[in-house]
């Protein structure tokens, strides 16, 4: 499922992000990847390490608690703790699927894997910003073209293929991470999320009460049989 999540962030909390981010220190994006993907890979992202990097990436985690919709599409289990990546100057990441687990550490400082369900993107700049610096995404329906408002977020498979075009004007800068999620299957996913924003739509509509809380019970069931937790 592809989705297009609005305003995760507001206006004055973007743009604190991004004062932080212009005083940065960036390295180069392809220590982070394998060589495969250093390959196609020509940007710049904050260390694993830096302070500011979990800074920031705090207060997108707590964004997100805040925001139903994206609780509902992504249904998250555990999440690899935002990175931060920039393009310029002709910077670009060619067509790549990210890596299926994940390593990082664990709240009590023990590693830990996480297997990557759902790739997110949340954009930090405004589309006349740049120029350039698309996210494709390749499924089954063909190649999906993304540039988003700041403050708003995509989200995709991890199986999806996916790409960055070179930006050839300004600088994209972005946060991205990734999700395991309580449902493993993309297809299962989209059934429980359209139950539920359905659910709510009928609630808002004033349809019957026994229905509704009948529907409710099928959904919970759904998700209690295909959940992993």
């Amino acid at each position: 499922m592809l989705l297009h999540i609005p305003q995760v962030l507001a206006p004055q909390e973007i743009s604190a992000m991004r004062q932080a981010l212009d005083q940065a220190d960036w390295t180069d994006g392809r220590e982070t990847v394998g060589v495969q993907g250093a390959q196609v890979k020509r940007n710049e992202q904050l260390p694993d390490a830096s302070p500011l990097r979990e800074q920031l990436g705090q207060r997108i985690l707590a964004a997100l608690e805040r925001n139903p919709l994206y609780f509902a599409a992504a249904l998250p289990l555990r999440t690899v703790p935002p990175r931060f990546n920039r393009y310029q100057g002709g910077g670009e990441y060619g067509f790549h699927i990210d890596g299926s687990v994940m390593l990082t550490r664990a709240p009590d400082g023990r590693g830990q894997s996480i297997r990557s369900d759902v790739s997110c993107t949340l954009f930090l700049c405004e589309p006349d910003e740049y120029d350039g610096g698309e996210l494709i995404i390749s499924d089954t329906y063909g190649e999906h073209e993304v540039k988003l408002a700041a403050g708003d977020l995509v989200l995709y498979p991890s199986s999806s293929l996916h790409k960055v075009q070179p930006v050839t004007r300004g600088a994209r800068l972005a946060s991205f991470f990734w999700v395991q999620s309580m449902v493993r299957d993309d297809a299962c996913r989209r059934l429980l999320f359209e139950m539920d924003t359905s659910l709510e739509t009928l609630r808002a509509t004033g349809a019957d009460d026994a229905a509704l809380v009948r529907l409710t019970g099928v959904y919970h069931n759904l998700l209690r049989r295909w959940a992993e937790t």
